[in-house]
């Protein structure tokens, strides 16, 4: 059963307003769709707006997705232990950059913060819990229903995930092939379970 972590930390509004009052006048950064994010050795990253995914790649090449740092959540380098680690804008992103001096002096900031970032571990052990699913059917399945649950978005056919992941993500995210879930997308479709939208969202039935 996929669980919803989004109500057990502080609510996104809460925090952003507790950083406005904190860096008042500090600029956002604006990352495009697609772009890759740079991170210093010191830098957390707070997502203002829009997502960011974070993954990983193997030395033969092959990208393992990691988990979505969606508004309110943190990433950077001081928060892992992988070496190649990498961040790339899943939509349009703005994005505010602490360094762990500044999070280290101000123990509200800290416990929001931990907050937030112990719901994106739940998260990424959630997707790491996919692969006990034997049939790779049941893995896409349980994908798209954890993010809909991340970042799904009510509308009138059900549940947008949205953000446009390609189906190479998905299968990164899996263990499979782009191959295997472009037919898998299009068994679903003809099941009724999920419908893709003009500007090509997945929406979950």
């Amino acid at each position: 059963m996929v669980h919803s972590f989004a109500s057990e930390a502080v609510a996104p509004s809460e925090l952003r307003q507790l950083l406005e009052e904190l860096y008042q006048g500090r600029g956002l950064s604006f990352y495009s769709n697609g772009q890759t994010i740079q991170m210093g050795s010191q830098d957390i990253w707070i997502v203002c707006r829009g997502v960011v995914l974070l993954s990983t790649l193997f030395p033969n090449g092959d990208e393992v997705l990691l988990g979505l740092a969606s508004p309110s959540m943190p990433f950077g380098l001081p928060l892992t232990s992988i070496y190649s680690y990498h961040a790339t804008a899943l939509s349009d992103v703005d994005l505010m950059r602490l360094s762990v001096a500044e999070i280290e002096q101000s123990p509200t900031l800290s416990r929001s913060l931990w907050q937030h970032q112990s719901r994106r571990l739940r998260q990424t052990e959630a997707m790491l819990a996919l692969v006990g699913h034997r049939r790779v059917k049941e893995r896409l399945c349980q994908l798209l229903s954890l993010l809909k649950q991340e970042i799904g978005q009510p509308v009138a056919e059900g549940t947008r995930i949205s953000v446009k992941l390609t189906h190479q993500n998905l299968a990164n995210a899996i263990g499979t092939t782009r191959v295997t879930v472009t037919r898998l997308l299009g068994q679903l479709r003809e099941e009724g379970w999920l419908s893709i939208d003009r500007n090509r969202y997945i929406i979950l039935h």
